[in-house]
């Protein structure tokens, strides 16, 4: 069979290389994967090995936010890894070497690369370029931030329409230090992609080239005998941890790094992240809540001088191996310990944008197992008001459009979690539409949902327990009184410990909102959030 597709002789002494290529047209994040894949593919022949190429899937989280396909997002996930795993160990892979675009790819193909454990490299689709207009740059949330201002009655039917014209402008994923970007980051400073490729933009000639270096990497790593188990080590996730924090990257990246390191056999938890968080600054002044976008960060000096002026302050493993076969120090060893005067992306260590980290882990009666929060880019870190209370997503984007969320409100977005959901959606939608109508500074949130990697403000997702599994989230009732405070990482239902008693005795769980297909197999096998919202 394997002459039938062009092996001859001699390449059956090759080793077989596995493209995990997740091209498609339905998102600009994948869009120029297919023309990676080939480039790799084309790289893995010259450099000795047979590639065999096979897709995998993608979803759009951008087009199904606040939609009901959202809730495939998360699943899309265990998809991904669960069809590299299948694949690579039924055709005995020598080696893989994965590409991804949209958010879900990343930690996708490296929860199974951390599985399968034989050699591998994941290669980043690249970023976005920003789109322009009247001097401003544009994102993808600029677009879900002009339809709260529009709603507002802040910006006219024609400048939204002149927003969405202009906010993606071509390929690539979006370009803020939204998840895909802060999974890229993640992996470049796991050791499992190649330096400085996180931060390429998608149509630039440098990402191809990178493909193909990585492809010969890859190679040499079959030769060598590199395993990700080596590389993916409890150092090499703090160091990712570290770098998440430093480039004010997305709260999903604690879902999705808890879950790699699962896979990985390597024991991470929340209380991880805090203590990462309590040390290391905040370097780089990156949309949603900062200034620039991944391609300006790109151009002073990408993911490698963010590490090095960690690993100069003591908080990065130096030792900790790549997959080139060197290990971080050696990697950084020319990069320069202070960024370049002539740029204000990345900050002087003497000058961060904050003084410690933005993802704090926040506990309390609302979260006996933790829950998560974005805590830079406010004016106001606490609040004490009362709940507006909603069982679904779209029924709390209704009331901010409609002009019924008012200062001082605690927002309560329940069943959304990952069994309840299920799916665990993102709240875009509502957290934009709050930005766009000028609450973001007056108003809170929190949810048993996700967040984008584009949401700011004070908003709090993860709640576990979630509400489909009794959480107090699940007991909240309109008008009680909730407190988040960043400060103390507190998350409090203010309300008698005998009344939240009465409240639990009377519960009793919904039934499932599906009984068929994907989502209900999801449903029944996920795990919390606070443990990474595993499904094995």
């Amino acid at each position: 069979m394997l002459r039938a597709v062009g092996f001859g002789d001699n390449d059956f002494k090759k080793p077989i290389i596995g493209v995990a290529n997740a091209y498609s047209n339905l998102t600009p994040c994948n869009l120029g994967l297919n023309d990676l894949a080939e480039r790799a593919a084309a790289a893995l022949r010259s450099a000795g090995a047979m590639p065999q190429v096979f897709g995998t899937i993608t979803v759009s989280d951008g087009i199904a936010m606040g939609t009901e396909g959202m809730k495939y997002s998360l699943v899309s996930r265990e998809v991904i890894a669960d069809s590299i795993e299948t694949v690579c160990n039924a055709e005995a892979m020598d080696g893989v070497l994965a590409i991804g675009g949209c958010d879900k790819n990343m930690p996708g193909a490296m929860m199974a690369i951390a599985r399968l454990n034989i050699p591998a490299i994941f290669v980043y689709g690249g970023t976005i370029k920003p789109g322009h207009l009247n001097g401003r740059d544009l994102t993808i949330v600029s677009a879900f931030e002009a339809v709260g201002e529009y709603s507002a009655h802040k910006i006219n039917d024609e400048q939204l329409l002149a927003i969405e014209r202009h906010a993606c402008p071509g390929a690539g994923a979006c370009g803020g230090m939204y998840t895909a970007n802060t999974m890229s980051s993640a992996i470049e400073a796991l050791g499992m992609s190649l330096p400085y490729s996180s931060t390429m933009a998608a149509v630039d000639a440098e990402k191809a080239e990178s493909a193909a270096e990585s492809s010969r990497v890859l190679v040499e790593a079959v030769r060598r005998k590199i395993l990700p188990r080596q590389i993916m080590t409890r150092n090499a996730f703090e160091n990712a941890i570290a770098v998440v924090m430093a480039v004010g990257g997305s709260t999903n990246a604690v879902l999705h790094l808890i879950a790699m390191a699962h896979c990985a056999e390597v024991p991470l938890t929340l209380d991880d992240f805090e203590a990462i968080r309590e040390r290391t600054p905040v370097l780089c002044d990156l949309k949603p809540s900062g200034a620039y976008v991944t391609t300006d960060l790109h151009r002073a000096g990408g993911i490698p001088q963010v590490m090095k002026m960690l690993l100069a302050h003591g908080l990065l493993h130096g030792d900790a191996l790549t997959i080139t076969g060197q290990t971080i120090a050696e990697t950084l060893a020319k990069v320069p310990e202070r960024p370049r005067p002539d740029q204000k992306v990345i900050r002087q260590w003497e000058e961060p944008l904050y003084p410690q980290g933005h993802l704090a882990i926040l506990r309390g009666n609302l979260a006996t197992e933790g829950a998560v929060a974005k805590i830079t880019g406010i004016k106001h870190t606490e609040i004490t008001g009362p709940a507006r209370v909603f069982d679904r997503e779209e029924d709390c984007l209704a009331a901010i459009l409609a002009g019924r969320i008012k200062r001082g409100d605690v927002l309560v977005i329940r069943y959304e979690g990952p069994r309840g959901g299920p799916g665990m959606r993102e709240m875009l939608s509502p957290t934009s539409a709050i930005i766009g109508a000028g609450l973001g500074d007056s108003v809170g949130l929190i949810t048993d949902g996700r967040f984008s990697g584009g949401t700011y403000g004070l908003v709090v997702g993860h709640v576990a327990p979630e509400a489909q599994m009794g959480g107090l989230i699940a007991l909240v009732h309109e008008n009680d009184s909730i407190t988040i405070d960043a400060p103390h990482r507190r998350l409090q239902l203010n309300v008698p410990d005998d009344e939240i008693a009465r409240r639990r005795a009377a519960w009793r769980p919904p039934p499932p909102r599906y009984t068929r297909g994907v989502l209900a197999k999801y449903a029944r096998q996920v795990a919390s959030s606070s443990v990474g919202a595993v499904t094995d």
